[in-house]
């Protein structure tokens, strides 16, 4: 059974840095897109970041691009998200996913809280 296990938010001042991960047991790693997810209170989810299969395309949105950095380690089943000079709008759960390709993602962690105080 795949699971997606987020690790790695908690509560920073703005200006800090905090780094995520997403460990995979179970999935076939190597054959899926990955890509980072956030959902502030009240509002939608949103796409944050997302990588290729070798890590080799990566795209971000632009409130994030320059600030924060998606990487993988198709050995240790992990996607990393870095998050630099965050600001009090960044404030969400943020939530890893899995698919074949970006036009879809089959598999969903369950979130970890990033709360960013000013």
């Amino acid at each position: 059974q795949v699971q997606l296990v987020e690790s790695g938010g908690g509560l920073v001042q703005a200006g800090g840095s905090l780094r995520l991960s997403c460990e995979a047991p179970g999935l076939d790693f190597a054959r899926h897109a990955m890509g980072w997810f956030r959902q502030a209170p009240g509002k939608g989810r949103e796409p944050v970041a997302r990588i290729s299969w070798t890590g080799s395309n990566t795209n971000y949105t632009d409130s994030v691009r320059g600030r924060f950095t998606i990487s993988r380690d198709n050995a240790k089943n992990t996607v990393y998200l870095q998050m630099n000079s965050l600001k009090p709008e960044d404030t969400a759960v943020y939530f890893c996913a899995a698919g074949v390709s970006w036009l879809g993602w089959q598999y969903w962690g369950q979130g970890t809280q990033v709360t960013v105080s000013s």
